[in-house]
């Protein structure tokens, strides 16, 4: 059975595929059990340094595949808690390089990445309530990217939105022309892999810890975690590089 996620191995980028344009991406079983399969993938390759979540055809992702809910039982998207938590957990950046338009449950994907970059030709739209359900599942990520009024606004209504309004509320990092998409992907492809991968998966962590600690006890920990890095392997070897003015070793040849 031909996979509906394709994966990709080059210059420590692993790229991840969603290729189901009949259905416009869309969250069905086959798909999550291939996208899940793919992370785990990502994950484990030594040689993935980063992660880009892409697509094929116009759509990014449509949300769920409402052909394959039933009215009863378990939900078709069952299995996406666990993705979104290997995507939001993933100690590798990851880059949701949207190849179009992207609905319902499809943000939940875009939100969970910790960056994401759109055409300006792309919509988005929470459309659950349309339908009599509610964005659960996906609120968990987007609540933490998205503005409380604008998350409101668009979760209440439904309306459809663009690819700068997206931006500007915080749903997607950058809003850029078609023709610039893959080199706004590369470039920020590129920063990432100069970063230690230890200092990475770390700085990941602290920008959304950091926030919800009490002043005093944030400055305690993130004294003793800079005196930490700098003694440790990552750090030493860095300082060397600098020094020494010579690629660092985890850098991509």
């Amino acid at each position: 059975m031909t996979s509906l996620v394709h994966k990709d191995l080059a210059g420590g980028v692993a790229t991840i595929t969603l290729d189901s344009p009949p259905n416009r991406n869309a969250l069905s079983v086959r798909l999550l059990a291939d996208l899940a399969d793919r992370l785990h993938w990502a994950l484990a390759e030594p040689e993935a340094r980063m992660i880009v979540l892409t697509g094929t055809g116009k759509v990014f992702c449509s949300g769920a595949d409402i052909k394959e809910q039933k009215a009863s039982g378990a939900p078709v998207t069952a299995s996406f808690p666990e993705i979104l938590t290997l995507i939001w957990d993933s100690p590798k950046p990851v880059i949701c390089r949207l190849n179009g338009t992207a609905r319902a449950g499809g943000l939940g994907l875009v939100t969970a990445c910790d960056f994401a970059i759109a055409p300006l030709t792309a919509s988005f739209a929470f459309s659950e309530v349309r339908l009599g359900v509610v964005p659960a599942m996906i609120s968990v990520p987007v609540l933490r990217r998205v503005e409380p009024r604008a998350a409101a606004e668009y979760f209440l209504t439904g309306e459809v939105f663009d690819a700068a309004r997206a931006a500007e509320i915080g749903l997607i990092s950058r809003a850029v022309p078609e023709e610039e998409l893959d080199a706004t992907v590369a470039h920020y492809a590129e920063l990432l892999i100069q970063g230690a991968p230890e200092a990475l998966a770390i700085t990941k962590r602290l920008v959304r810890e950091v926030p919800g600690m009490p002043f005093e006890e944030g400055l305690r920990r993130m004294t003793e975690l800079s005196a930490e890095r700098f003694t440790s392997e990552e750090g030493q070897e860095g300082i060397a590089a600098f020094r020494e003015k010579r690629p660092p070793k985890w850098a991509v040849r």
